[in-house]
């Protein structure tokens, strides 16, 4: 699944793991703490999924100029 696809399929994931968070957690004084430390805790580790993500699919490792001929690459 190295396409578009995987972010939107992330996304939707994530979403419903939040929504769940947010009416399955325990009911007591600290509710709040843990609605918003799960919510936050899922939508960082889908940021840096998405991010590391996205990078390797156009990476950066030896970016190819059109206007350098072919003997003038220097090594």
């Amino acid at each position: 699944m190295a396409n578009g696809w995987s972010l939107l399929v992330g996304l939707i994931i994530v979403v419903a793991a939040s929504v769940a968070a947010w009416f399955f957690a325990p009911k007591n004084d600290s509710r709040t703490v843990w609605r918003s430390t799960l919510i936050l805790s899922f939508v960082s580790c889908y940021l840096m999924w998405a991010i590391v993500f996205l990078a390797q699919l156009n990476p950066l490792i030896s970016p190819k100029r059109a206007d350098i001929r072919p003997g003038r690459v220097p090594n």
